[in-house]
C-alpha cells in the first residue's frame, strides 16, 4: 500500500517515497476551485524551501495562487511536462499531476500536516 497522503491547509499534498524522498501537488479541490488554468511556474531543481515558503505559482483565468511548501527540504525533481499539460492536474492530481519531488529536512514535518479526514473536513466547512 502506498504512503498515505498528507495535506497542508494551503491545500498542497505530500506523499511520502522510497528513498527518502516525497511528492508533492496540489489537491483536487483547489484545482477545482482554479478552475481554467493557463500558467504554472516551477522551481528550479536544487532550491532549498521552508515549510509554508512559496515554491511557484499556478494561474487560472480567475486568480494567480502561490504553491506553498508543506514542509522543508530540497526540490530535487520537477514535473517539466506539467505547465504545458495542466489539464493533467485535474484528471489526475494525485499521481501524474505531481509538481515537485523533495528531500524533506524532518520527515517528521509530514506526519505533522493534516490526513485526508481532517483535510476533507476542512475543506467541507469552506464556502464554494
Amino acid at each position: 500500500m502506498a504512503a498515505e497522503i498528507r495535506f497542508a491547509k494551503t491545500h498542497e499534498w505530500i506523499r511520502p517515497e522510497a528513498g527518502g524522498l516525497a511528492t508533492v501537488g496540489v489537491s483536487a479541490y483547489a484545482v477545482e476551485a482554479l478552475t481554467d488554468l493557463v500558467f504554472m511556474q516551477l522551481p528550479t531543481v536544487g532550491r532549498k524551501l521552508k515549510a509554508g515558503e512559496s515554491f511557484g505559482e499556478i494561474e487560472s483565468v480567475k486568480a494567480v495562487s502561490d504553491l506553498y511548501a508543506p514542509v522543508s527540504g530540497e526540490v530535487v525533481e520537477v514535473n517539466a511536462a506539467l505547465p504545458n499539460a495542466l489539464e493533467t492536474l485535474g484528471k489526475d492530481p494525485y499521481e501524474s499531476g505531481w509538481i515537485i519531488r523533495i528531500r524533506p529536512d524532518d520527515p517528521a514535518e509530514i506526519e505533522a500536516l493534516l490526513d485526508r479526514s481532517a483535510y476533507d473536513a476542512m475543506i467541507g466547512s469552506q464556502p464554494h
